[in-house]
């Protein structure tokens, strides 16, 4: 309900901004360029379901060959008393949860291509264990809301942007990601733990949340001391070794137990069409809203009223600039990046507002695209409290990402 009541508001908006324009600025070409980018944005939805298909039936075909050789199981065992603690719910020891590990695993590497081909796959699993399938259960919010928070120790894609772009130093923004991305992921997990009455005070909780905290600080701390040319080629061929290290374990896991791993491979990878195919007219709803709500000037225009209000109270607005990208962010996931290189390109990227935009890009992921895509997924049309926890989380990012980066850079 919440959803339908904000993507009619995206077009109401638009249209009476658009309106106003044509009325009094004589904008002729706005009505135009509205329409335009409906079938830009259906467009954008086709191709990244279309591109969505090759991946999901690559990791969906690895996922089968992991399951079958036992290396979910293996992985399990190492976090299981921590997953049956947030989801409560799913039977201890239920295949989803290898689909819950490893699409949590393609986050923190900052692998997205991975990530959501798991992500869909463990949504189906918790799909299967809802007893009403209409309605988003609390297991399914849970791991959607983590996945919107999106814990990434390693933001490669930000960091080839930025040298891209000319950066002096593209890694400079590596540990202040990894703190706001940190900082957003435990607001949406204390937020929807707080729905749910989740005890994270729970002996186990605070022992797997301390060592995480620890390991980051180790991360932290040796990425600290490489020099800083080296930081993006460590962090690049880091996560790609072990990404490809965890496809090469489960294939000798499979054939060590004489699976016929081809076969099993292929039985995984059909799959992938399907639920590729489910998610179109969610994603194309979802991106069109966004894209008339965006072409309107309506974002502008919002990001010009923050800015004056800071303004009137007396707080340094040197952060503005890179607020479009903020608020693009649980939008679209293409238009942050967009507005991200735009703004290092007006502003530089080694000025404050090229580094805070590069920070806000990695601290969270695209919340109503992730909503659309996983909940489409599997035909969910009540998304409860998700939509809620998942705003929090993002807003808990970008406000971690404007004041670390105030502290790092201004």
């Amino acid at each position: 309900m919440v959803l339908n009541y904000i993507w009619v508001g995206f077009f109401l908006i638009a249209f009476l901004i658009a309106l106003l324009r044509l009325i009094f600025l004589n904008d002729l070409d706005i009505f135009p360029a509205l329409v335009e980018s409906t079938f830009e944005m259906a467009k954008i939805g086709f191709d990244i379901s279309l591109y969505l298909t090759g991946v999901m039936a690559l990791w969906l075909g690895m996922m089968r060959i992991g399951e079958k050789g036992g290396a979910i199981q293996g992985m399990y065992k190492v976090v299981g008393p921590f997953f049956r603690k947030l989801f409560p719910e799913v039977p201890a020891h239920h295949p989803v949860m290898g689909s819950i590990l490893m699409n949590f695993s393609a986050n923190i590497l900052g692998l997205d291509n991975a990530a959501t081909p798991l992500g869909l796959k463990a949504m189906e699993g918790l799909q299967e264990l809802n007893p009403h399938k209409e309605t988003a259960s609390n297991a399914q919010i849970m791991f959607l809301v983590l996945n919107t928070s999106a814990l990434t120790i390693l933001p490669i894609s930000v960091m080839v942007l930025r040298a891209q772009a000319g950066a002096a130093d593209p890694t400079d923004i590596f540990i202040p990601t990894l703190l706001a991305t940190f900082f957003s992921t435990l607001a949406g997990l204390i937020s929807v733990s707080i729905y749910q009455r989740i005890n994270l005070l729970d002996k186990t909780i605070l022992l797997y949340l301390g060592s995480l905290t620890l390991g980051i600080a180790l991360i932290i701390w040796y990425f600290s001391g490489l020099p800083q040319e080296k930081m993006a080629t460590v962090s690049k061929v880091a996560s790609n070794v072990i990404l490809f290290s965890i496809i090469i374990i489960f294939i000798s896991l499979a054939l060590r137990k004489r699976v016929n791993v081809y076969e099993t491979f292929i039985e995984g990878a059909k799959e992938g069409f399907g639920v590729a195919i489910k998610i179109i007219p969610y994603l194309v709803a979802m991106l069109v809203g966004i894209g008339v709500f965006r072409t309107s000037g309506a974002l502008d225009y919002v990001v010009e009223g923050i800015g004056y209000v800071f303004h009137l109270a007396g707080v340094n607005t040197d952060f503005v600039p890179a607020l479009p990208t903020a608020l693009m962010k649980p939008l679209s996931g293409s238009g942050a990046r967009g507005m991200m290189v735009e703004a290092m390109n007006t502003y530089t990227p080694d000025s404050f507002v090229g580094r805070l935009v590069s920070v806000m890009q990695g601290s969270t992921e695209t919340t109503f695209y992730v909503l659309a895509v996983y909940f489409g997924s599997v035909s969910i049309r009540k998304s409860r409290y998700a939509l809620t926890c998942g705003l929090i989380a993002d807003f808990s990012g970008m406000i971690a990402a404007i004041l670390i980066s105030y502290l790092f850079f201004h």
